[in-house]
C-alpha cells in the first residue's frame, strides 16, 4: 500500500523537508532502494548513502539536510525505521475459526475470534484468548492459558499448565514448560525429581525459534512482561526474569537464578544456578558467570567479572611472553655474573 510522505511523517511523529505528496511505495536500505522507495540513515555514514541512492525519500535524526532528497525528520531514526517497516510490512490477518483438522478438547474454550491453524491440538480445559493466532501443528497442553492476540508459529509446545499473557509472539520449534532438569544421587543412580511446577509468562514478550523453557520444580518459571528471547536459548526450572530483558542466541540459565528488570545477556553466555543478577546488568558474550552481580554492572570473561578487571588482566596477558622474555634475559645476566 503507497503513502505519501505526509502520511508517512504523521505516523512517525515526525515533519517533512521538502514535498508533502510524494508518492512511497516501499521501504528498502540505501543500496538496493529504487524510485518510490523509502530508506533511512541514523548516522552521517548511512545519510551520505542513502543520498546517493535512488530511494525518493529519507528518514533521518534532526541534524540532517538535504537538497537532493525529501526528507522525513524524527526524533530517533531508528524507532521510527522499525515504525515504518510495520506500515509497509504488516502482519498477516487470519480469519477466525477453527481449522477442520484441529483437535479440540471439550472442555477447552477457544474464543470466537481466535484463529487455531491446521493439526493443531488444544488440551482440556485449556483456554485460547480473544484474536490469539495457533498457525499450525501447534500443542496446547491441559489447562494452559494463552492471552489476547497471542501468536505461536508452527510446531510450537506449550505443555500443561503454561500461562502466556497478551501479545506473546513465540516462534517455531520452542517448548515452553518442558521437565527441568532435577535428579537426586539415590543409591549409586540418579533419581529424577518430579517437574510440578508450570511456567508464566507476561504480556509482550517474544521468544525466538527453537527455545527451551522448563517448568518449576516447585513453583513457576516466569518471564516478566516485555522481555525479548532470541533463538536457542535455554532458560532452567524456576528461573525468574524480569521486564524488559535480552537474552541473545544460544544463553543458557541455570536453574533457580533471577534475574532483574533490562538485564541483557549476550550471545553464548552461561549463568550458573542460584544466582542473583541485578538490574541494567550487562553480560558480555561467551562469558560464564559463577557470582552475584550487583544492580548496573558491565561483566564478561570466564568466569566472568566486572569489566574493568577483566581488561585489566587481558593487558596484562598480553604482555606476558614480553615480560617472561624479559626475564629469561635477566636471569641469564643474573647467571653469568655469578
Amino acid at each position: 500500500m503507497p503513502f505519501t510522505t505526509a502520511e508517512i511523517a504523521q505516523a512517525l511523529q515526525g515533519e517533512v523537508v521538502g514535498d508533502v505528496q510524494v508518492l512511497l511505495n516501499g521501504f528498502a536500505p540505501a543500496d538496493r532502494a529504487k524510485p518510490g522507495d523509502l530508506t533511512f540513515a541514523e548516522n552521517d555514514e548511512y545519510f551520505a548513502l542513502a543520498e546517493k541512492s535512488a530511494a525518493s525519500a529519507i528518514i533521518v535524526n534532526g541534524k540532517h539536510s538535504s537538497k537532493t532528497k525529501v526528507l522525513i525528520r524524527v526524533e530517533n531514526a531508528r524507532v521510527a525505521f522499525a515504525k515504518a517497516l510495520a506500515l509497509f510490512f504488516p502482519e498477516p490477518v487470519l480469519p477466525a475459526g477453527i481449522h477442520a483438522t484441529a483437535v479440540i478438547a471439550k472442555s477447552a474454550h477457544v474464543d470466537p475470534s481466535a484463529h487455531i491453524g491446521p493439526r493443531c491440538v488444544v488440551g482440556e480445559r485449556a483456554r485460547i484468548g480473544a484474536g490469539a493466532v495457533l498457525q499450525a501443528g501447534d500443542f496446547v497442553g491441559d489447562d494452559c492459558k494463552i492471552g489476547a492476540g497471542t501468536v505461536l508459529f508452527p510446531n510450537v509446545t506449550l505443555c500443561p499448565r503454561t500461562e502466556l499473557g497478551q501479545r506473546v509472539r513465540v516462534h517455531s520449534g520452542t517448548v515452553i514448560g518442558s521437565d527441568g532438569f532435577g535428579y537426586v544421587l539415590d543409591a549409586g543412580a540418579h533419581r529424577k525429581v518430579p517437574q510440578v511446577g508450570n511456567v508464566l509468562i507476561g504480556d509482550d514478550v517474544e521468544i525466538g525459534a527453537c527455545v527451551t523453557i522448563d517448568r518449576g520444580a516447585v513453583g513457576p518459571t516466569v518471564i516478566g512482561q516485555g522481555t525479548k528471547i532470541d533463538n536457542l536459548v535455554q532458560v532452567a526450572h524456576n528461573v525468574h526474569i524480569g521486564e524488559h530483558c535480552l537474552l541473545i542466541a544460544q544463553a543458557g540459565i541455570a536453574g533457580s537464578t533471577k534475574l532483574g528488570n533490562f538485564v541483557v545477556i549476550a550471545g553464548q553466555a552461561g549463568i550458573a544456578g542460584h544466582l542473583n543478577i541485578g538490574d541494567r546488568v550487562t553480560v558480555v558474550a561467551q562469558s560464564g558467570v559463577m557470582h552475584n552481580i550487583p544492580p548496573g554492572e558491565k561483566w564478561f570473561g570466564t568466569p566472568a567479572q566486572p569489566d574493568k578487571e577483566t581488561k585489566r588482566q587481558t593487558v596484562a596477558l598480553r604482555l606476558l611472553p614480553a615480560l617472561l622474555k624479559r626475564v629469561a634475559e635477566l636471569e641469564k645476566k643474573a647467571g653469568k655474573g655469578r
